[in-house]
């Protein structure tokens, strides 16, 4: 498949007529990364890409019930259909090839093994915890922490003998939905029906929750930076906000489109900089934040529009952030080194 054609350039022209007044905080750089897109074509709104290696982009078409694979050198895409209606909602591959997706509709994590073809089912130990969520490994891939955003738990599964801990998070309808390992092998996670962020102690799995000053504030997606600190997506105000666990304290910014912005999908290079998908506006813009200077520093278009961005991927190697839309495109943001 072809990808998308309109530039970020012929995109400035749409964008600034729908634009009558510099946004809050505008950056000062808006255009300076390249996008690239492309179609899907299986549909089924594309999601949560995982970039296995430069060449294997996996991704899961959460409406249409299949795991994908792109590979960007050949523009060529794979499907394979689940054993069900899983409903995937993410997916992470480890260091063996093995992929794992989160069954959202059905109550388990799967695992698929691309060398044989073959899918394996681990059901939730509790059937309150119906839906997991977001998928994370730990450091060392001995697990995968994830989010059950309605069931409302943490949960760990250990991969060796398949066990999985379910850990309930105290607020009631807290929704946990990001999740994040700190450099320390902590999880963090945003309770998105909440002013709450959340971390669990991996070696106790004691949860602890901390309160976002501001009341409305609804975190969605986060990544914490090699220094510790804790970024969230302020969806429900539209700012981007910073927790630092060492100081305990909390400081947030204004994101460049405003209170409409709805921050969502969030990606880090793990040191100074940050990027975040504002999806209420149209088109969806791809903002990066620069975290030493603490400063936004571009704000660029996606050329198809998106839709919505809800989750994104940051490979080193490469130096480019991957991500789907609710447009059914698989897409790419060449960000560069420093």
């Amino acid at each position: 498949m072809r990808p998308w054609l309109l530039s970020v350039a012929s995109f400035c022209f749409l964008f600034c007529l729908a634009s009558a007044a510099p946004p809050v905080g505008a950056a000062d750089a808006p255009f300076p990364i390249q996008i690239d897109e492309w179609e899907v074509p299986f549909g089924g709104h594309p999601r949560d890409p995982f970039a296995a290696s430069a060449d294997a982009i996996w991704f899961v078409g959460q409406r249409a019930h299949y795991l994908g694979r792109f590979k960007p050198k050949t523009g060529s895409f794979f499907k394979w259909d689940l054993p069900d209606a899983a409903g995937p909602h993410n997916l992470i591959v480890g260091s063996d090839g093995i992929v794992w997706y989160a069954g959202n509709r059905r109550g388990h994590i799967g695992r698929f093994d691309p060398r044989s073809g073959a899918f394996e089912k681990v059901a939730m130990p509790d059937a309150a915890a119906r839906d997991p969520h977001t998928l994370v490994f730990s450091e060392d891939e001995r697990y995968i922490w994830f989010t059950v955003q309605n069931g409302n738990f943490v949960g760990r599964l250990t991969l060796g003998d398949r066990t999985t801990d379910l850990i309930a998070v105290p607020t009631p309808r807290a929704r946990p939905y990001g999740i994040k390992i700190a450099p320390d092998g902590t999880p963090w996670i945003v309770l998105l029906g909440t002013n709450k962020l959340a971390s669990v102690d991996p070696h106790t799995l004691t949860l602890s929750e901390y309160e976002i000053p501001a009341g409305d504030a609804r975190p969605r997606r986060l990544e914490v930076t090699s220094d510790g600190r804790v970024w969230y997506g302020d969806y429900g105000r539209g700012y981007l906000g910073m927790y630092d666990p060492a100081a305990g304290s909390f400081k947030e910014w204004a994101m460049p489109s405003g209170e409409n912005s709805q921050p969502y999908g969030m990606a880090s290079n793990g040191e100074n900089r940050v990027w975040v998908v504002e999806t209420g506006v149209f088109p969806n813009l791809f903002v990066e934040f620069d975290t030493k200077a603490e400063r936004f520093s571009s704000a660029t278009p996606i050329p198809s529009g998106a839709q919505t961005v809800r989750h994104m991927d940051f490979h080193a190697a490469t130096q480019t952030v991957w991500f789907g839309t609710d447009a059914n495109t698989l897409g790419r943001a060449i960000v560069g080194g420093e």
